[in-house]
């Protein structure tokens, strides 16, 4: 028996469960985003793998989807539907281990015992399809972070629905890839560490921890070598999952210069995230008010509330209080509002 995290993660699961309903469109480019209008302004949240070969991932924009595959089908999003299966999702991962951490709609940890874990995970990805209809990629690691790379692996189209990662295989599978393979690794740290010669995994796994903790800070630094090592000591957490804030936003089909057309929008905005923490028993200690202009810049800022609180009115001033900070010189093409530090609104229940 050994003891292994297995990391599950449903394929392309927007575009899949649009499929349960459409199966007429499988093994064509779909793209699911906004109300389904290319011509309209938002972005793709979910792309099938047929799309992804033109270069359209979620976050692309609509009109840029339509003009890179323009044989696409686009599908309005429809969050009921998909938190349902999520949570037939998250249903049929308990049935197979006690031991399960949300980690979104679509891709959970389990921590399991076992004699056979790829028999495990096989089965695991069976008892899925047949209780949800989607498929999923599992990873196999002994810690998260080697078992969440793992599903990568596994993805299709190349992957075969199951893969393993650990103390083992680790260096010999990760070490010639670029830095970026690494979870947690973007564009800006990648192209930091080329400035220091750092390439690779490996090359980054036998860095200097002290020299990178002069350039990255002391828990930065440190933190990249361990990550290109494999190494995680995250425990799997089975707690209920529970979010750390909730927000609304808009883009606007028109850019955007009244600001007091922001405000209005900020106080509907302010009234819908009320009525999420409301829905959740939550108060909110600060909002933060996100602005993207027309240049594509993203910017925000965040205001304290007075005390907590899921009033939206208190919401809908605050966020017009961090409004205030922005300069607005350039028209406003999408603005947000995000209700953080959570604590719940029944003081027997916070802090379980």
């Amino acid at each position: 028996m050994e003891r292994v995290v297995l990391h599950a993660d449903l394929d392309q699961f927007i575009v899949a469960v649009e499929l349960l309903r459409r199966p007429e469109l499988r093994g064509k480019p779909v793209l699911v985003g906004g109300t389904g209008d290319p011509t309209r302004r938002g972005v793709v949240a979910g792309a099938s793998y047929e799309a992804r070969k033109h270069g359209v991932h979620s976050g692309t924009p609509l009109r840029t989807a339509a003009k890179r595959c323009p044989e696409a089908m686009f599908l309005p999003l429809d969050a009921d539907a998909y938190r349902a299966a999520s949570e037939t999702y998250y249903a049929a991962l308990r049935e197979r281990c006690d031991v399960v951490e949300e980690a979104g709609w679509d891709e959970a940890y389990l921590q399991l015992d076992t004699d056979d874990a790829t028999r495990a995970a096989t089965e695991l990805r069976a008892h899925v399809h047949a209780r949800t209809g989607l498929h999923c990629s599992v990873g196999i690691g002994d810690n998260k972070l080697r078992a969440k790379t793992a599903s990568g692996f596994a993805k299709p189209p190349a992957g075969t629905g199951v893969h393993r990662l650990d103390r083992h295989n680790w260096a010999t599978t990760m070490n010639e890839l670029p830095v970026d393979a690494l979870r947690g690794i973007g564009r800006r740290t990648t192209a930091r560490l080329a400035a220091h010669d750092l390439h690779t995994v490996g090359e980054l796994a036998a860095a200097d921890r002290s020299a990178l903790a002069e350039t990255f800070g002391p828990r930065n630094g440190p933190w990249l070598v361990a990550v290109a090592r494999g190494y995680d000591p995250t425990p799997v957490d089975p707690e209920p999952y529970r979010p750390r804030s909730y927000g609304r936003e808009i883009t606007f089909q028109e850019d955007v210069t009244d600001p007091e057309l922001l405000r209005a929008e900020l106080t509907r905005l302010a009234a819908l995230v009320s009525a999420d923490l409301t829905e959740h028993a939550l108060l909110a200690g600060r909002v933060v008010v996100k602005v993207r202009d027309s240049r594509f810049r993203t910017r925000s800022h965040a205001h304290g509330l007075p005390a907590p609180t899921s009033s939206s009115r208190a919401l809908a001033q605050a966020s017009h209080e961090a409004l205030t900070a922005f300069a607005l010189d350039h028209p406003t093409r999408l603005i947000g509002t995000r209700a953080e530090l959570l604590t719940s609104a029944d003081p027997l229940t916070e802090g379980g």
